[in-house]
């Protein structure tokens, strides 16, 4: 891109004013020494997975928010089953309500076979209501404390490609092998240890003494949101982010709730000359979502905001790129609930060849999705218009 030294002196000033705005201790570290790999879809996503587990040495660590007993899910509990035999402690971290519908079976197979569970967020009335609505919403496996695993993937069939085209999902992980290994590790015994019932013991041997160790020249930075923050990590890293881009955001993102503040910043990008495309689902697991992303294409498109559609499948993949260079990659959505309400894992990832291939992946994408043009979408049904007021008066819940 032309002039791209002077808008990214242009861009620094701004990123550093957003940063003084946060204490000093909230900032996160950056890990400069990590190798970072892209996987484009489900198929060498999970492929990559299982064998880094059936490799694993000594510990297996695994957190995530759905787990589906088909397919994928019965090859990773094989697996898992089978580490245990072998001697490798695991431990594995599921969303209570995510896994809802999960059949005990599988977990308590799991337990019976040397496997350490941890239902997260078991309904309680003694904890509240306010509890009721929280959820882990996090995709993460970390093998011998070298390498993990993040990204939108979710264990199940859908996002492997082996359900029918128009249901797959579309999603991205990627692993990281390196320094940040050492604080992803921290994060999961940290929950691990704080959903324990009370009066356990937290042995300090349990927790990661390491930072991982150095490994490539990817700069990545962790940024790990929950509802015990006083505010929101998550929304703030994508504010500093935009806040810094100085030629082009590209946003993709299954579920579009952004709130105000998200929304302004997009806005003050394109007067100040930026490119903002987003790229959103025509098709969602959760109907109503598109309903309350839909509320506020007229603002965006209207302040210069492109948006598309991806028809051919369910979006489910969760990224942003900043001028080529800087991405925001992994579990949070762009809405309220990743915001306040979940456990979310994001990583930022300061890297050229890594932002090139999420970058032409992006393009490839939007050439073949759907344009949304301003006087078409204004031409929608009385209903429908009608519909989105009602569902945004409740888009924080959502």
């Amino acid at each position: 891109m032309q002039n791209s030294h002077l808008k990214h002196k242009q861009r620094l000033p701004r990123f550093i004013r957003l940063l003084s705005r946060l204490r000093p201790y909230e900032l996160p570290v950056t890990h400069r020494h990590n190798s970072v790999e892209l996987f484009q879809n489900g198929k060498p996503f999970f492929e990559a997975l299982f064998n880094a587990i059936r490799s694993a040495r000594h510990t297996l660590l695994l957190e995530y928010y759905l787990i589906h007993d088909d397919a994928v899910g019965a090859e990773l509990a094989r697996e898992l089953r089978a580490a245990a035999r072998r001697g490798i402690k695991v431990k594995l971290i599921y969303d209570y309500i995510g896994c809802l519908e999960t059949p005990s079976a599988y977990f308590k197979q799991l337990a019976r076979n040397g496997v350490k569970l941890l239902p997260f967020n078991v309904p309680s009335f003694q904890r509240g209501v306010y509890w009721f609505d929280k959820r882990d919403h996090r995709k993460m496996t970390l093998v011998d404390g070298t390498i993990a695993f993040l990204g939108g993937f979710n264990i199940g069939d859908e996002y492997a490609g082996r359900v029918g085209n128009t249901l797959n999902f579309r999603d991205l992980g990627f692993s990281i092998k390196g320094e940040a290994v050492g604080e992803l590790e921290g994060i999961f015994y940290k929950t691990w240890c704080g959903e324990q019932a009370v009066g356990e013991v937290r042995r300090a041997a349990e927790w990661p003494h390491d930072h991982g160790e150095k490994c490539g020249d990817a700069a990545v930075n962790i940024i790990s949101g929950g509802p015990r923050q006083r505010r929101s990590y998550i929304r703030e890293a994508f504010q500093v982010n935009i806040a810094s881009a100085a030629e082009e955001i590209l946003i993709a993102t299954p579920y579009f709730v952004p709130g105000p503040r998200i929304i302004r910043s997009l806005l003050r990008a394109v007067r100040r000359g930026v490119r903002v495309r987003l790229l959103l689902p025509a098709r969602s697991d959760v109907p109503i979502m598109l309903l309350l992303g839909r509320s506020s294409y007229a603002t965006l498109l209207r302040g210069g905001v492109e948006i598309f559609e991806l028809e051919r499948e369910i979006l489910h993949a969760k990224v942003m790129l900043i001028d080529d260079e800087r991405t925001v990659i992994g579990s949070a959505n762009l809405d309220q609930r990743s915001f306040h309400r979940n456990f979310e894992i994001n990583c930022i990832v300061d890297n050229v060849q890594f932002g090139e291939q999420i970058r032409n992946l992006l393009c490839d994408e939007i050439s073949t999705a759907r344009p949304i043009e301003l006087d078409v979408h204004e031409k929608r049904g009385l209903f429908i218009r009608l519909m989105e007021r009602v569902v945004s008066l409740f888009g924080w819940f959502a």
